[in-house]
């Protein structure tokens, strides 16, 4: 099984249930080896009464007993997952480089300042003109930040969207999944698959489930190579959600590796 590089626990994320020891655990009956979590750190969040900033030495530090409980036949891998808007580039460059991380993901989970978990306003908007300026921002932090791995979920934008015929395509904004390519190649960054948004794809009863293959064929045409899978578990019994779904059809678009972060430096995986 390839690496999951995206999970979150309820000591550090505010929306996470699960603690450390039921995710290994999870995991370990998965048939998964190596696990990456990745917990949320937003800097200048909207006001929603929770806390998303937590102390990276204290993180550092619970790590440590983590890795002891885990084993030394499973692999854990330190990571974080920075929520992006335009006046933070420069913080989360700073941040990530605080504490040895094996990984660094990027995501946006803001629009127009407003977090479209709860606030759905935005879904009023025409599908493409979402898209277009969500994939934009999206190319934004990948110009704008230098010290991270990975760029989670493209399709966030897409999951909790009422039209259940709502998809993010790459015709929507092909000039803006350029950009947001063009960065990642240049700096050597993977773009994930999120197997979670899979799941909610699924469960919710979309017309598409799984990830454009105009996207993902365009990724490679401009010479991206690294890819990787998160299931982005917040809860116990999600982790490894769709993975076989996820690397199945990676495989049918005739990629052959994913790549998962140690010491920040890229490790190929066969599929």
């Amino acid at each position: 099984m390839v690496t999951d590089g995206h999970n979150h626990t309820k000591q550090f994320s505010p929306d996470a249930e699960q603690d450390i020891e039921s995710l290994i655990n999870d995991a370990k009956s998965n048939g998964f080896k190596r696990l990456g979590i990745a917990e949320h750190y937003e800097i200048d969040y909207v006001d929603d009464g929770l806390n998303w900033m937590f102390n990276l030495d204290e993180y550092n530090e619970a790590f440590k007993t983590w890795r002891e409980k885990a084993g030394n036949d499973f692999e854990l891998l330190m990571g974080i997952e920075f929520g992006y808007q335009t006046h933070v580039a420069k913080a989360i460059d700073e941040l990530s480089l605080k504490i040895p991380f094996d990984m660094v993901l990027l995501s946006v989970h803001l629009f127009r300042g407003k977090d479209f978990y709860v606030d759905r306003d935005c879904y009023e908007l025409p599908k493409k003109e979402l898209h277009k300026e969500y994939i934009g921002l999206m190319a934004e932090m990948c110009e704008n930040c230098n010290n991270y791995n990975v760029a989670a979920h493209y399709d966030y934008i897409n999951r909790y969207s009422p039209n259940k015929d709502s998809f993010v395509l790459y015709e929507d904004c092909p000039k803006e999944f350029d950009r947001f390519f063009e960065a990642l190649i240049t700096k050597e960054k993977a773009l994930e698959i999120n197997t979670k948004s899979i799941k909610k794809h699924i469960d919710g009863g979309f017309t598409h489930t799984l990830p454009d293959p105009a996207i993902l064929n365009r990724y490679r045409e401009m010479g991206g190579k690294l890819i990787c899978l998160g299931s982005d578990s917040h809860f116990q019994g999600t982790q490894g959600v769709c993975f076989k779904e996820g690397t199945e059809y990676l495989k049918s678009l005739g990629f052959t590796e994913t790549v998962y972060f140690k010491n920040r430096k890229p490790y190929m995986e066969t599929l």
